[in-house]
């Protein structure tokens, strides 16, 4: 089930201009990381509360290559402007939805919430057991963070990059947002945080 749930949000995220690697293990999945971060003219990421499992290997390949890593806990007071040093975002999204293409992040903090939506380019990893088939599978897990959140909480639901058909009725990308998102799907089961 979980492969048919994969293809189908291949399909939709690319159909949205995202893309999609397909990691069979935790180390395939760092790999891709160290390939978008390699691809681009980067001096600085922000990541928000990844495990220690892939925040380690991240930072390792980031200190060797001369990449500044943006990490919790943020400062409020340094916000936004430092996530507006940040070329990349890397997240752990809650869980995916598969009809819609969609990458769904809780956060209770505006910091967590920036490192997806500030940075140019979106990374958003995740594990194939995350994802459900469609909206309406999404709506208990909704209603469950909230009501045990129930000061300041927000659900980011993202689907591919930002885009806008505001001027001139264009589609343009990166407007509102990151103008790059990629999802990075581990097949291998989620081993416990480390």
């Amino acid at each position: 089930m979980n492969d048919d749930l994969v293809e189908r949000f291949h399909k939709k995220y690319e159909v949205l201009s995202g893309k999609v690697k397909i990691a069979s293990v935790v180390d395939d999945a760092v790999a891709h990381v160290v390939g978008i971060l390699n691809s681009g003219n980067v001096t600085c990421i922000a990541v928000s509360a990844l495990p220690e499992f892939l925040q380690r290997p991240i930072e390792e390949h980031c200190s060797s290559a001369g990449i500044e890593v943006l990490k919790p806990p943020f400062r409020a007071s340094q916000l936004p402007g430092a996530m507006d040093r940040a070329q990349v975002g890397i997240t752990v999204p809650d869980f995916v939805i598969a009809e819609t293409g969609t990458l769904v992040e809780f956060a209770t903090d505006d910091a967590a919430r920036l490192v997806s939506t500030l940075p140019r380019l979106h990374i958003g990893i995740v594990w194939a057991e995350q994802l459900v088939a469609q909206l309406t599978d999404a709506a208990p897990r909704l209603r469950a963070v909230f009501s045990e959140n129930t000061g300041n909480c927000v659900a980011t639901f993202i689907s591919g990059p930002s885009r806008t058909a505001d001027i001139e009725m264009k589609l343009t990308l990166g407007v509102h947002g990151p103008e790059e998102a990629h999802a990075i799907v581990i097949m291998d089961r989620r081993p416990a945080d480390g």
